[in-house]
């Protein structure tokens, strides 16, 4: 990495920074150019492992890709704002992990309740969530689930500068 004085290290910071995200870029190797994608996503950690969890309808361009080749990367990040400390040049703030892995499908019953119960526990924290808050039998008939098992990651910040006290 080249600024040092911003990397995020640390599996659990590294999660943490995808905690507060709300939406993780997929992106696969295609011809004549990469394929990317937003996607909202629920996400676990087992055994020092991270398992991003997505879903969307059964068919589409991001299936072919996945049949095609498993391996993908990822993006996402958070906390943009524009910073502009007096007397000094704009930037502008930000967290964000970027990495890759293996896409699987997900087709057993138990691990696809899951993973639907992770992404609405991802955007509604604190909510008891079980297979009845979220999908009736119509809704998980006519839903896919696929899951991203991270193999690498890596993390980047920039924080706002710290106050320069003025002169007495």
């Amino acid at each position: 990495m080249r600024r040092a004085d911003r990397e995020v290290t640390g599996f659990e910071n590294l999660v943490g920074i995808l905690e507060g995200c709300s939406v993780v870029r997929l992106a696969f190797a295609a011809e004549p150019v990469p394929y990317i994608l937003p996607l909202n996503f629920g996400m676990k950690t087992e055994n020092g492992v991270l398992t991003l969890y997505f879903h969307g309808a059964k068919e589409g361009t991001k299936y072919a890709y996945i049949n095609q080749s498993p391996e993908a990367a990822f993006e996402a990040d958070s906390g943009h704002e524009l910073c502009w400390p007096e007397g000094k040049s704009c930037t502008m703030l930000y967290r964000s992990v970027i990495g890759r892995g293996r896409v699987f499908m997900v087709n057993d019953d138990a691990e696809k309740d899951e993973a639907l119960a992770l992404l609405m526990k991802h955007y509604r924290p604190g909510t008891k969530v079980t297979a009845d808050t979220y999908a009736p039998p119509s809704v998980k008939a006519a839903t896919a689930v696929f899951k991203l098992v991270v193999s690498q990651m890596t993390g980047k910040e920039r924080k706002a500068p710290s106050a320069t006290p003025k002169p007495q």
